[in-house]
């Protein structure tokens, strides 16, 4: 399946007293690559998330953002560290004692203590604010997905009019071939008629075009590209990921179209062989973009 690596998705939900909001966004890279940013309480669900986003997405480099906002009603609490507490009253009264103080522990010598005691938003089930996150994650992927399968659509019908426009160079091409030979041999024929003058050895004229031919001949080149084309449009319609199997096809494609280039002795070869670059770049571009 023709899917693209550039997409994003965003989920939200709202709980009594805080929202979690996600978003994921995904580019080209060679690999996979899963970036996560989200509250550090919730870092052991990384392997978890790293599981649901796999099933779908085996390109790209993909980064997640995780948002927990409280709500302005959300209820307060005030929790007391009682053991480091119990150890500021012990180091007061030993102090009182070791000094020989008079005065007496006060309420605020204790209170004063401000690490001892933590101004927390009301505690919420920590088991259930992380299901409630994972089924919020699954939301995201959903629509990041649907957005990579519709670009990936679009790319596809691209493809497939670049590999037209190919098609019609390669069989322009096959056209050609045949009359670049007859065009040598008259040429020879004529430079040689111009030199000589005794008339032209019929066998010897029919042995260097034979040469020639045989050197100009891109007969094995457009049949290898005509089936990397039709291998091609097979490959479009794979349900597997296929960024990689169509990368590795246009390499070969190329290799064709450069030997037909590097065989070409003819001005209408060479233009339609730096055309057939051209698409083939074209492709390329696209190419890249798919997962």
């Amino acid at each position: 399946m023709v899917k693209s690596m550039t997409g994003f998705g965003m989920a939200k939900k709202e709980l009594q007293h805080l929202s979690i909001h996600i978003e994921i966004k995904s580019v080209n890279h060679r690999f996979i690559d899963l970036i996560f940013r989200m509250p550090k309480q919730f870092l052991y669900l990384e392997d978890q998330l790293k599981k649901i986003i796999s099933n779908d997405i085996h390109r790209g480099r993909v980064e997640v953002y995780v948002t927990l906002e409280s709500k302005g009603n959300t209820e307060k609490k005030i929790v007391v560290n009682w053991s480091l507490l119990d150890q500021y009253h012990e180091l007061l009264t030993n102090l009182k004692e070791r000094y020989t103080i008079k005065e007496s522990i006060s309420l605020q010598d204790l209170v004063s203590k401000e690490d001892c005691f933590e101004l927390l938003d009301h505690e919420l089930d920590t088991e259930e604010l992380a299901s409630e996150l994972v089924t919020v994650f699954s939301e995201a992927v959903v629509q990041l997905e649907q957005m990579r399968k519709v670009e990936g659509l679009e790319l596809k019908k691209d493809l497939i009019s670049h590999l037209k426009r190919l098609e019609s160079l390669l069989s322009r091409l096959q056209e050609v071939a045949p009359q670049v030979v007859e065009q040598y041999r008259e040429k020879l024929k004529a430079r040689l008629d111009k030199f000589l003058i005794e008339p032209v050895d019929e066998t010897r004229l029919i042995a260097e075009v034979a040469i020639f031919a045989d050197k100009a001949d891109i007969n094995e080149e457009l049949v290898r590209l005509t089936s990397h084309i039709q291998q091609f449009y097979f490959i479009l319609e794979e349900t597997t990921p296929v960024g990689r199997k169509l990368d590795f096809l246009l390499q070969e494609m190329n290799r064709e179209i450069n030997t037909i280039g590097s065989k070409a002795n003819s001005s209408v070869i060479g233009t339609l062989v730096v055309e057939s670059k051209s698409c083939l770049e074209k492709i390329k571009e696209q190419i890249q973009n798919i997962e």
